[in-house]
């Protein structure tokens, strides 16, 4: 019965608590949001279009190749949602090729092809339009997608649509037509989930995580390494081996070290600010393969040989290496061929699968990627973008949920009246809400940890205040409070 009424108890809380942040916190940003999108005062009517993700189909000489990615300005026509309703045209570059003054090639049931720079977006529009130009493509000078604004003109007539695309796309398209291709072109913009289904997977892909690396040390510990938690005196031999377990899995942090890491992780962000280069991504992927080589080969040695004890035991001598282990050398040929793989096809479509069991990369348009992300596919997305997730949304959140099950463990609390259950809780609610936030401000980006550190710190301090546990959360490891290596509280 007592159990049944800290659960209700507990619940209640949690629930009410986490549902007025979420709410607190989605006023906040939906006020900001209305102050930063009002459109300027000055901004003609004909302005008024929103920017949308454009498709383009292309064919080369009758074949159909891969489309590429645009983005349509915020004046010029609208284009369809399902391709079967728009117009399969020429194209064609405009001469001049900045689109700046009257073209002197025939543009007419064709689609222009522009550069950018030396005049405004919307004179180029106008100067394809007056050619009898049936729409209008600029070709960006940089990877990405640049928005085409109105600027100061403020007479517009703009009946065609007006796109730009990236600087590879129109590379490829330049190349096809300089080498006396036919090219012709289809624009239309199909709309984009704000929501995709495969949240689910990067939802159950962050929980897991955070959940499975709390109760790693139960899972690959010896039986040993419980005794300092299930008995009052254990023996003496038995406590020195789980002190001498402990000791090789256990990474003791102070509150220096603490200081000095986010000391040093702040000034690596600004030299990746300040200092990115093609050079300086390549260093980060190898260190990524190596750090990720390191953590494949612990995980699946630990695994194997918590299930196997005489696995680790068959040993080989190699020149150099001396002593190793069997397993273990077989394991890390297996993870240097698995990094091997990932980093020689870290650009397939089927990539995202390798980042995520190594860790994860961050992406941007073209070129070479960080490691810094977990992303899945949006599987109902036809622009093929990615749900992506930062290492550190799971991280921070999850070193707190690891240190509750600590915590719980050593007070011997049951499931329903301590703190790592209603963590694991928060910390898929506090993701649900990122993603209900998604959704309620149209797609616009949310900071995962806004909600995640409200959902999980915030639950544990209002359990452990209603229950008067604070100070010992508090105070959970040093020398007073925790149960040493041989039992003794």
């Amino acid at each position: 019965m007592a159990d049944a009424s800290a659960f209700r108890l507990s619940f209640a809380l949690v629930f009410f608590f986490q549902l007025g942040t979420f709410l607190f916190i989605l006023s906040s940003i939906a006020a900001a949001d209305d102050v930063s999108r009002a459109a300027p005062a000055g901004e003609p009517k004909a302005c008024g279009n929103d920017f949308q993700l454009v498709k383009v189909k292309r064919w080369i000489n009758g074949i159909e190749k891969e489309a590429i990615g645009g983005l349509t300005a915020d004046f010029g026509s609208i284009l369809p949602a399902d391709a079967k309703k728009g117009h399969r045209l020429p194209a064609l570059f405009s001469e001049p090729l900045n689109g700046c003054s009257s073209s002197s090639s025939r543009l007419v049931g064709s689609i222009s092809l522009v550069v950018r720079g030396d005049c405004e977006f919307t004179t180029k529009a106008k100067v394809a339009q007056a050619a009898g130009a049936a729409g209008m493509v600029m070709l960006n000078d940089d990877e990405g997608f640049v928005q085409m604004g109105c600027g100061n003109d403020t007479s517009l007539n703009i009946t065609i649509p007006v796109i730009t695309i990236s600087k590879s796309g129109g590379v490829e398209l330049k190349k096809s037509i300089d080498g006396g291709e036919k090219v012709e072109l289809l624009l239309y913009s199909p709309e984009r989930p704000i929501l995709d289904y495969s949240v689910i997977f990067l939802w159950m892909m962050s929980v897991g995580t955070v959940v499975m690396a709390s109760l790693w040390s139960e899972i690959t510990g010896s039986e040993q390494s419980d005794e300092r938690y299930n008995e009052l005196s254990p023996k003496e031999s038995d406590a020195a081996a789980a002190r001498q377990e402990e000791e090789k899995e256990i990474l003791h942090i102070s509150t220096k070290s603490a200081v000095v890491f986010v000391i040093t992780a702040s000034t690596f962000l600004l030299l990746l600010y300040f200092f990115m280069s093609s050079w300086f991504v390549w260093v980060l992927i190898v260190l990524f393969c190596i750090g990720g080589i390191e953590g494949m080969h612990n995980c699946i040695v630990s695994l194997v040989t918590s299930k196997c004890k005489n696995c680790e035991r068959k040993t080989l001598n190699l020149p150099l290496l001396g002593e190793v282990s069997i397993l273990s050398l077989v394991v890390l040929i297996g993870c240097l061929a698995f990094a091997i793989f990932w980093a020689a096809n870290r650009n397939a479509s089927y990539s995202w699968i390798g980042q995520d069991i190594l860790v994860a990369r961050g992406d941007k348009s073209g070129g070479e990627s960080i490691p810094m992300l977990l992303r899945v596919p949006r599987l109902a997305d036809p622009y093929y973008g990615y749900n992506m997730i930062g290492f550190g949304d799971i991280l921070f959140p999850g070193l707190l949920v690891a240190f509750s099950f600590r915590f719980d463990k050593a007070k011997k609390k049951k499931i329903f009246n301590g703190y790592f259950l209603w963590l694991v809780i928060g910390y898929g609610a506090g993701l649900a809400f990122t993603y209900l936030g998604l959704y309620l401000m149209d797609g616009h980006g949310q900071p995962a940890l806004l909600y995640l550190v409200p959902c999980t710190l915030g639950t544990c301090v209002v359990l452990g205040m209603i229950r008067g546990e604070l100070k010992q959360l508090w105070t959970f490891g040093s020398n007073s409070t925790e149960p040493s290596a041989s039992g003794e509280a």
